[in-house]
């Protein structure tokens, strides 16, 4: 029988699993705070007892991600990770600095099913999801190689996680949880292409999160052109189960719409995704589109961004620009790309 991942156990899932080796349920709070803290080798558990520490040593999986790579950027703070699981596949994270402190954007799969046509994540499709205590890494190995604490998390890196459902989940609850990493939910962002099914079942845990939804366009004939999601479920489907999500959990959504030269970017654009936002309680954040080596996207030029903000705010939407951060060094919105073994670009 193989190890057990205990880095991806809730503290009452840990007593149980200690009780098996007839350990008192107390020991249960040390091992978690060791966990949740990065630390992977039980030697370095001092306040558990020798025998303890063989027992996790011969019995538990404590999954951590080795830096393959770290690429800081010279225009501003961002520094990009290349890691590696413990299978040998490869992710990147981002660690950026703002005034209010430090943010991560995490990988929930290595690459993506989702196929949008202006993101390097998805490109030669999904590998494989994520545990829990694999997304926990990447937020620890950022605070030990910085010397930091991580304040906020965004799930934007590579993967879809509502396609990761339930591993995504409990990431949330493990990474907020007392003992732990202890981040608030209300600092940290969950990124969807717009998988409503995922969406409708994340309202029913009611998670203080923020929900930010790609769209990307405000209509079928666009957005369908440049994410596969939406032939599945349309603009329309999407909306609606925004607003039931928005309806149980009265938080507002953040819609991602990455501005795409030509595409997406016209003031019939703008109208009508004005029209479709009505009335949700929603902030719309424009992404000026980052390139990728693979496509001919562009973004539009200043001015043309800005008079789309303006448009949008004129009626009644709230919408602001993206700061771009690590541009330098392939670390912007849509630039995370699964990695091969050597080092490589694929």
């Amino acid at each position: 029988m193989g190890k057990t991942d205990i880095r991806s156990f809730y503290q009452s899932e840990l007593e149980t699993w200690l009780s098996s080796f007839g350990e008192p349920r107390y020991r249960a709070g040390q091992l978690f705070h060791w966990l949740q803290a990065g630390v992977t080798n039980p030697d370095e558990m001092t306040d558990l007892p020798l025998s303890l520490r063989e027992t996790i040593r011969e019995n538990a999986l404590i999954a951590d991600v080795k830096i393959v790579r770290r690429m800081a950027s010279a225009i501003d703070e961002t520094v990009k990770y290349v890691y590696e699981l413990p299978d040998g596949e490869m992710i990147e994270s981002v660690l950026m600095r703002y005034e209010h402190g430090y943010t991560v954007c995490i990988s929930t799969q290595v690459g993506c099913r989702m196929g949008c046509s202006f993101c390097a994540s998805g490109i030669g499709g999904l590998i494989r999801s994520l545990t829990p205590s694999e997304m926990l890494a990447q937020i620890t190995a950022a605070e030990r190689d910085n010397g930091i604490r991580v304040s906020n998390v965004v799930m934007m890196g590579m993967g879809e996680p509502l396609d990761n459902f339930d591993h995504s989940v409990r990431f949330l609850k493990l990474v907020s949880a007392e003992g732990g990493l202890h981040i608030g939910l209300r600092h940290i962002s969950l990124s969807t292409s717009g998988v409503v099914s995922g969406i409708k079942k994340l309202a029913k845990e009611n998670l203080p999160i923020t929900l930010s939804v790609s769209l990307h366009a405000p209509n079928d004939e666009i957005r369908s052109r440049i994410m596969p999601v939406n032939r599945k479920w349309g603009v329309a489907q999407l909306l609606a189960a925004c607003k039931e999500y928005q309806k149980v959990t009265t938080r507002r959504i953040s819609f991602e719409y990455a501005l795409i030269s030509g595409v997406n970017d016209s003031d019939a654009c703008a109208e009508e995704l004005a029209k479709r936002l009505k009335g949700l309680l929603c902030h719309v954040n424009l992404i000026p589109a980052n390139p990728v080596k693979e496509n001919t996207f562009q973004k539009p030029d200043k001015n043309k961004i800005l008079h789309f903000q303006q448009l949008l705010i004129r009626k009644g939407i709230n919408a602001t620009v993206r700061r771009t951060l690590g541009a330098d060094i392939d670390a912007s919105c849509g630039q995370l790309r699964k990695r091969v073994k050597e080092g490589g670009t694929p």
